[in-house]
């Protein structure tokens, strides 16, 4: 991947919007990637924005998106708040010309997020999302794997994501907490799985969802009261591929299961499993297995050209820094490279038929992605 470093040496300067999970991962994996140079970072109380910046050796502080975007030494702005942020905020930068990387869930809802899409298109901006699990080397050695043909034709397809993030009842209510507000498991892990399943699978065709919460009330920190969570802790979703294929998703925050993220694919010619049963880091320790019909399942190796050049202990620095390279390559070249805002509304446009789909409690059909963009298709 080093080679597209080398096609434009020059640094771009980049704000960090966002300090939680920004502060973990976005500024490290910014400040390792030999094109990105954090000049400014974001907090909504300028003193903490301002101890951030000096720890991390930034030149800039600011707690107004408007502020950000107007200084000059500021190309492009990584937002990682929480979704019911990001409208407003990546609206801010695309508007003011600069690029932008977005955390998922991309919006609040697909039509929030095809705006955003048609803005960055406006504005001749290259806007990614970050859909890391596209650069995890175990998940690339499984698209490799598919695309050569190993299982044949598929004939099932099951996905099992089950943690324990929110598991203990003692963890605070928050925004989390709030369906509303882009909570629940649905947005924090299935706008994830959607995003892989339309880039190792394709398209889907008609979805049925069931949301459910576990842990119907937390206590909200500020008041000591118990307070109602309306978002889902649990997500079970039957999925018909656009080519037929049955698929079967299971999410859950509140399980202690050992093992935590497992995608199976059956076919014709053979099976796929890629699978981690590493509890605290979701993207190191993926293995990929396969075997023929009647054959035991064998570890396939992944092969060194997929493999992380640096492991960083917490191994979400070394895939953003991956989706950090996609970005720069498409600023380079003048045009978005998956996963752009174009994925990132398709994963959107899925959890809002999940959403419908469990109110009505039914079946319900997904449109054609390029229809939904190009044409006013924002209810169903």
């Amino acid at each position: 991947m080093a080679s597209g470093w080398q096609m434009n040496q020059g640094a771009i300067g980049v704000a960090v919007v966002g300090t939680g999970f920004g502060q973990k991962v976005h500024i490290p994996g910014f400040q390792a990637h030999p094109r990105s140079q954090v000049v400014a970072v974001y907090n909504q109380d300028l003193e903490k924005a301002k101890a951030i910046a000096q720890t991390h050796h930034i030149p800039h502080a600011c707690n107004k998106i408007a502020d950000i975007v107007a200084l000059n030494e500021v190309q492009a702005v990584s937002i990682s708040t929480p979704p019911f942020m990001h409208y407003e905020m990546a609206k801010t930068v695309l508007q003011a010309g600069k690029h932008l990387l977005l955390e998922k869930p991309t919006t609040l809802n697909a039509a929030e997020a095809k705006e955003l899409y048609q803005l960055a298109n406006q504005k001749g901006v290259i806007a990614t999302v970050d859909f890391e699990f596209r650069f995890v080397p175990g998940w690339q050695l499984l698209s490799e794997l598919l695309s050569q043909d190993y299982v044949g034709v598929k004939r099932l397809i099951r996905i099992d994501w089950l943690g324990a993030s929110r598991a203990d009842a003692s963890r605070p209510w928050n925004w989390y907490s709030q369906k509303d507000q882009g909570g629940g498991v649905l947005g924090s892990l299935g706008s994830h799985a959607f995003d892989y399943i339309y880039w190792l699978f394709g398209p889907i065709r008609k979805l049925n969802a069931h949301l459910s919460t576990a842990i119907p009330t937390r206590i909200d920190p500020a008041t000591k009261e118990s307070k109602l969570v309306d978002s889902d802790d649990t997500c079970m979703l039957m999925l018909e591929l656009a080519d037929g294929t049955p698929c079967q998703v299971s999410i859950s925050a509140v399980v202690h299961a050992p093992r935590p993220h497992w995608v199976e694919v059956y076919g014709d010619k053979g099976t796929l499993v890629l699978g981690s049963e590493n509890q605290k880091d979701y993207v190191h320790g993926f293995r990929v297995k396969g075997s023929r019909p009647g054959l035991p399942l064998t570890e396939i190796e992944i092969p060194n050209r997929l493999t992380f050049p640096k492991n960083y202990a917490d191994g979400r620095i070394s895939a953003f820094i991956r989706v950090i390279e996609q970005w720069v390559q498409g600023i380079d070249r003048g045009e978005a490279i998956p996963p752009s805002l174009r994925e990132g509304v398709y994963s959107q446009l899925l959890m809002d038929l999940s959403h419908q789909s469990n109110v009505r409690k039914s079946w319900v059909d997904v449109p054609d992605l390029e229809a939904f963009l190009s044409h006013n298709i924002n209810s169903f």
